[in-house]
């Protein structure tokens, strides 16, 4: 055959690969979700998460420490509560000596240098399991907010350098903005949850903070799943609310999200690759269908690839470890 282009030359050695590559992933852009809970040396199995475990404050401070042996400087810190902490006003988000607050000074005081993100939403606290106050069977938007700016406020209090809504209620962002301005915190950062799609990929996650909704769903609040342009309205109006970083959930799913918002905002762009998500590469490991490491990396690649600048993945440590192993 008589060609003058042949791809392939550029595919023919594993250097020439890695020269023309492009897409790069790097460790710094992974964020490791932990799950609290209450007590000393508890480490408790999440059955539909193998390898994720709820941790109590002392269990979670020494895998803040593996995680920072292999470059990993960020953490997501979601509170497992028991019920009977629970309330229909998610009273125990404010309280400044609760798990969350209490846990955040123990990671800071130990480790100064890493970035703590907060999970803003009331459905660990909730006794009705949405991620807004009940009533008559509606979830309250307003009231809700007023609630959230304040917890907003008890996270950056105990040393949370981004505080990240997470409940899709209206007008959240620029609340929580002038709520932390007031207080002096007008260095804490906000990474909103802004294109946050009511998906079936989210059960492992309801299951490990036992948060998963008493009566209904959560679709008056979350995103249709069909919708593509509702996301960039979402996008724009927490943009212009004070938002320093957006998010798009669940990742996989809605790579063409992920893209359509990264040419849309200069702001960073964060993807979450989801319990979900997590949970079907195991399983199909498991069950010998895949290689889990070869899916765990494609996975990660083709988020950032779609335009991802930050993961949020609970693939992070072995990811890491891929990383440094292959030298990337």
């Amino acid at each position: 055959m008589k060609l003058t282009q042949r791809p392939r030359r550029n595919r023919k050695t594993e250097a020439l690969r890695q020269m023309v590559a492009e897409t790069d992933l790097r460790v710094s852009q992974l964020v490791l979700p932990l799950f609290l809970c209450e007590g000393k040396g508890e480490r408790q199995v999440i059955n539909s998460m193998p390898g994720i475990f709820r941790m109590s404050p002392d269990i979670l401070l020494e895998e803040v420490g593996k995680a920072v042996q292999l470059g990993i400087k960020t953490f997501d810190l979601f509170p497992a509560l028991s019920e009977t902490l629970k309330d229909s006003y998610g009273k125990e988000s404010l309280n400044r000596n609760g798990l969350l607050p209490t846990t955040l000074k123990m990671i800071r005081d130990k480790y100064p240098e890493v970035t703590l993100i907060s999970d803003v939403a009331l459905d660990p606290y909730s006794s009705d399991g949405h991620d807004g106050v009940v009533k008559n069977g509606q979830i309250l938007n307003d009231e809700t907010v007023e609630i959230l700016a304040k917890m907003s406020i008890v996270h950056a209090e105990a040393g949370a350098d981004i505080v990240s809504p997470s409940d899709m209620m209206d007008g959240r962002v620029g609340a929580i903005r002038d709520a932390l301005d007031e207080s002096g915190f007008t260095n804490t950062g906000i990474l909103s949850y802004s294109a946050k799609y009511a998906s079936s990929f989210y059960g492992p996650f309801r299951e490990a903070l036992d948060s998963a909704p008493k009566f209904g769903d959560k679709k008056t609040y979350q995103m249709d799943f069909r919708n593509a342009r509702e996301a960039l309205r979402e996008i724009e109006l927490d943009e212009m609310e004070g938002a320093d970083m957006v998010m798009v959930k669940p990742a996989l799913s809605y790579l063409d999200i992920i893209s359509l918002v990264k040419s849309h905002t200069h702001l960073p762009v964060a993807a979450y690759n989801v319990s979900g998500e997590y949970g079907l590469i195991k399983a199909g490991a498991k069950a010998g269908i895949i290689d889990e490491t070869r899916a765990m990396v494609e996975t990660l690649y083709s988020i950032r690839r779609a335009g991802a600048d930050v993961i949020f993945t609970y693939f992070a440590l072995p990811m890491a470890e891929w990383l440094r192993k292959n030298d990337r």
